[in-house]
């Protein structure tokens, strides 16, 4: 194996496995640290990159660290020649938060001096500019994440808001130096070791960029960043003959069986995907969370209500809900109440629902991913073709194969939850 990879949430492990998988790269997720070896039907030496899904984005940092580490450990034992440390192309990570000492404990380990940090990814809009991150045309800080939940992003400048979590001192590499070059950017590099600096942010505003600053990191044992910087790494082994040319890194088994979306996150784009699925005239339950505090057993009412409709369609199951919205609900029940009832609520609707035949399905918001795959007992996914950037449709392993798409909250098209599903149905 080539690249092993640590990503603090399943959907953002997916969003980097479909990078690579687009790059020419033959990947698998796992779910959490395998206990061994790879599973039984994944060929090891058919995988050039491995995805370590962790479920650790909003963790304490003492405990992201420690399942990071603990990641890495396999990923050095797989044989992986490179690691990558994949968070959000939003960064939700505030001022307590552990992408900070995440990525130094992973320098630590593996005797880095200086690694970048760059959440860009263009195709997504979003980018870099003088460390400042941008959601579209707007700075983070003035986008949907400024209401997040769990993370709410008030600061855009990155450089500020890594330095707040860092022992080391932050640096930037602006977009100047990266313009110019991957010589460049190298140069810049070594200017900034000399400094004392530790991490670098690095601004990037077009895939070129992107192209550039992985050329750079080419030689770093570590690079962390969101799934953009991955469309330049396999390039690398490329060029130093270690990675041939393929056109089938993302076939799939073809997958017959009911379908149907669950979906938790509460971000614009998803609220978004759901009014438009509603709007279509197709079938939608909504998942209460001050019900389920009240005693209702959600879940279940929401399976048997629907039984027979699954049986002629999809059926969206969703909890999603507008900023205002969520805030009330938290405001009653707490924070960390309120997304565990749901996320409980709708594991328990995903079991039921494979139980009911579904083999083909759909869940949005990184949360939620976390939820339903751990509660399906998915071990491992093979990663295939892309829906929208940043989502493809996986397979888990096994005799057996489900197709999940497991789509972070801000990713994908209005229309993501219908189009997702009528690809499946194309010849």
């Amino acid at each position: 194996m080539l690249l092993g990879c640590i990503a603090d949430d399943f959907t953002g492990a997916t969003d980097l496995a479909n990078n690579l998988v687009r790059s020419g790269m033959r990947t698998i997720q796992t779910i959490g640290v395998p206990s061994g070896p790879l599973a039984q039907d994944v060929d090891a030496a058919e995988v050039d990159a491995v995805v370590v899904a962790l479920k650790s984005r909003t963790t304490p940092a003492a405990e992201a660290v420690a399942q990071s580490l603990a990641a890495l450990e396999w990923l050095k034992r797989a044989g992986c020649r490179q690691f990558y440390f994949k968070y959000c192309s939003t960064f939700d990570s505030t001022a307590q938060g552990n992408i900070g000492p995440v990525a130094e404990a992973l320098m630590q380990a593996l005797g880095a001096k200086l690694a970048i940090a760059c959440p860009a990814f263009p195709t997504n809009a979003r980018t870099i500019y003088m460390g400042n991150l941008f959601v579209g045309e707007v700075p983070l800080s003035e986008s949907g994440m400024r209401d997040h939940p769990l993370t709410p992003m008030k600061d855009a400048n990155l450089v500020r808001v890594l330095q707040a979590q860092s022992r080391g001192k932050v640096g930037l590499v602006p977009w100047t130096a990266v313009a110019a070059g991957e010589q460049a950017i190298r140069a810049r590099f070594a200017a900034l070791e000399a400094g004392g600096a530790r991490l670098a942010v690095v601004d990037a505003i077009t895939d070129a960029d992107l192209h550039a600053i992985a050329a750079a990191c080419a030689e770093h044992p570590l690079v962390t960043a969101g799934s953009g910087v991955a469309i330049g790494l396999p390039g690398n082994f490329r060029r130093a003959g270690l990675l041939p040319q393929r056109d089938n890194a993302a076939e799939l088994p073809r997958v017959n069986g009911l379908a149907a979306v669950i979906s938790g996150s509460c971000s614009q784009a998803t609220n978004a995907q759901v009014a438009h699925w509603i709007e279509s005239g197709r079938v939608a339950v909504r998942i209460d969370p001050l019900a389920i505090a009240g005693g209702k057993d959600a879940a279940a009412d929401a399976l048997k209500q629907t039984a027979q409709q699954l049986k002629a369609g999809p059926v969206l199951f969703y909890a999603t809900a507008a900023p205002e919205e969520v805030k009330g609900v938290q405001a009653k029940l707490g924070v960390a109440e309120a997304g565990a009832l749901v996320e409980k609520a709708l594991a328990h609707i995903a079991r039921g629902l494979i139980a009911a035949g579904v083999r083909r399905l759909v869940v949005a918001g990184g949360e939620t991913a976390g939820a339903v795959v751990q509660a399906l007992e998915v071990s491992a996914l093979k990663i295939g073709q892309q829906i929208d950037p940043g989502v493809p449709w996986t397979a888990t392993s096994g005799a057996h194969p489900i197709l999940l798409a497991l789509k972070s909250g801000n990713f994908g098209t209005r229309d993501f939850f219908v189009k997702s599903l009528e690809q499946l149905d194309r010849p």
